[in-house]
């Protein structure tokens, strides 16, 4: 007789569903090889109405890995993959998985002055890359020490995968979109060489039998911290794989499912739904490289989307859009996401006008998307969920580290099958990032919430320091190193300021150096910040100050300016 289950979300668990997950113990790689006998003829992929068939998918990334091989990539090296939603990115991805390498997703935003640690830290060997992006891998290749260059550079471009002839107008995007997907650039110059996307396929080169393992590093992502630069998150093909099985039988999914592949694939949330979970279950992913609400209203019309991963901003612009009740929803059967609470409000529209409900959930980088989601059947607003399937996840006292009661507030602790490995070659940072609790290893999310009596959770506040701009994360320790490196900047303070859209958006409070304190402007700021970092870390507001607070050993105290921000906006 099975065990009563006693853990105080019992009550809300689905009943349609069990609670533990027997989990398939093979790689990722395998998981497209069994999909590619399984549905060779079904579109894996559509771009702008061009199927890639999962077939296709599948003899790809075979050649890929060859050549990716033969440019000296061996079992455990790591290779990067830098650009927007496209197919080659998921070619790419399982092209690396392959060659028995790892994966580095990077951020498409980055600039060159941010790219180069994601070359350094890792030991990048190669990187693939869409034309539009090359010139910036180049440029922080460059300004590496030879010993640390890149091996490699391959380059795809949009147009490789768009269809041959005229798009129909029910996939087309915008004219300025379609213009960048289009656009020609010349292979750039690097050390390594750089390599056209089409002769790497054309070379046919076979890589020999697998040999990867289910223990083995896949997936290098990386997240920062409150101090420093970007950690590599470690994980398996063991510790993504619960995930990938879960999440489909949480949100019924089926090879019959079509989704919208919007959310950013480099992103973890965008890797799980949009690379990793579709290719297990043969499903269809609609993509797009980059939002925009009339066309995803036409796309879920046309293809008949089943379900969609999103941030709660989209779902606001989509119903901001003129042509918003032409759309047709009807098909969507499962919306979620996370990122950012959902607005009651809008919440409330769905259900009225399309009869949805917006299941929202958390995770982070470290448990490889979810930890905890809301059941579509019970689902609560502005709610974390419950903890997944074989997960073991309370609310602690930081300081003590003893659970305390439903209700009260303290920090969400994790243990699931999802959970990373460590932090890449931060072994201190590792340690301080667990606890053990009743002899289990749990995950210190350094979020602060509560947990009520139905065992449903709810984020309050972060321990750690970081900015939620439209789902985007932006930790104010990295946004300081780079504006350190503004000729105009003495010091900088960066904290999170209310944003009526993005719910938070960055504000720098900068001490100016002494001979640019007559002439500098806040916008001269903003400036160079676009020109050096991603443009969701930009300072949208920066402030003035003589001297930033400080402790008496030395340390800005950037809570005294982000509590003063507060009560300053409250006000307003």
């Amino acid at each position: 007789m099975a065990a009563i289950d006693t853990r105080p979300h019992a009550a809300a668990w689905p009943a349609r569903l069990p609670r533990d997950l027997v989990v398939p113990e093979t790689t990722l790689w395998f998981n497209l090889e069994v999909t590619a006998r399984r549905y060779p003829h079904k579109a894996a992929y559509v771009f702008f109405g061009r199927e890639l068939s999962y077939r296709e998918l599948h003899r790809q990334a075979e050649v890929l890995a060859g050549w990716l091989q033969a440019q000296g990539v061996q079992r455990g090296d790591r290779v990067a993959l830098f650009m927007q939603n496209c197919p080659q990115f998921v070619v790419a991805f399982y092209a690396v998985q392959r060659a028995d390498a790892v994966v580095v997703p990077v951020n498409p935003m980055n600039r060159a002055d941010e790219f180069g640690h994601y070359i350094t830290d890792p030991e990048t060997k190669v990187v693939v890359t869409t034309a539009d992006l090359a010139a910036i891998v180049a440029q922080a290749d460059a300004a590496l020490p030879p010993a640390q260059r890149l091996k490699r550079v391959l380059v795809t471009r949009f147009a490789d995968a768009l269809p041959e002839g005229e798009i129909a107008p029910a996939e087309a995007p915008s004219p300025a979109v379609l213009a960048w997907l289009q656009a020609e650039h010349p292979l750039p110059e690097v050390s390594g060489g750089a390599v056209h996307w089409q002769d790497a396929l054309g070379a046919a080169l076979q890589a020999p039998p697998p040999q990867a393992q289910p223990d083995d590093m896949a997936l290098l992502p990386y997240t920062s911290g409150t101090t420093g630069l970007p950690k590599g998150c470690i994980h398996s093909h063991r510790t993504l794989m619960p995930n990938v099985v879960g999440g489909a039988l949480w949100g019924w999914v089926s090879a019959e499912s079509v989704s919208l592949g919007v959310v950013p694939m480099f992103h973890i949330t965008g890797m799980l739904y949009g690379v990793l979970a579709p290719v297990f279950h043969g499903c269809t992913v609609v993509l797009m490289p980059r939002w925009d609400r009339e066309l995803a209203g036409r796309l879920i019309s046309g293809h008949q989307v089943t379900h969609w991963t999103c941030i709660p901003t989209m779902i606001i612009d989509l119903f901001g859009s003129p042509n918003y009740k032409s759309f047709d929803l009807t098909s969507l059967r499962y919306l979620s996401g996370g990122g950012a609470a959902m607005p009651q409000a809008v919440a409330e529209r769905l259900r009225t006008e399309f009869g949805l409900t917006f299941a929202e959930g958390y995770g982070l980088t470290e448990t490889a998307a979810p930890s905890h989601a809301n059941p579509p059947e019970r689902a609560k607003l502005q709610c974390l969920g419950i903890p997944l399937f074989g997960t073991d996840s309370r609310v602690i006292d930081p300081d003590t580290l003893a659970e305390v009661p439903n209700g009260e507030t303290g920090e969400i602790v994790t243990h699931g099958p999802m959970v990373f490995k460590g932090y890449w070659r931060h072994p201190e940072a590792t340690r301080a990032a667990f606890v053990s609790i009743d002899g289990k290893p749990f995950f210190r999310t350094g979020d602060l919430g509560r947990r009520d009596d139905e065992g449903y959770f709810f984020i309050t506040d972060r321990l750690k320091r970081m900015i939620n701009a439209s789902g985007y994360k932006v930790w104010p320790s990295e946004v300081e190193l780079l504006l350190f490196k503004c000729p105009l900047v003495q010091e900088a303070c960066v904290i999170a300021s209310r944003d009526d859209y993005r719910g938070e958006t960055v504000k720098a409070v900068v001490v100016l150096r002494t001979e640019v304190r007559d002439s500098a402007r806040p916008q001269d700021i903003i400036d160079w910040a676009r020109e050096h970092m991603a443009a969701y870390k930009v300072p949208r507001i920066v402030e003035f100050a003589d001297q930033l607070p400080k402790s008496g050993s030395g340390k800005v105290m950037w809570r005294l300016l982000q509590d003063a921000e507060k009560q300053a906006r409250a006000v307003g």
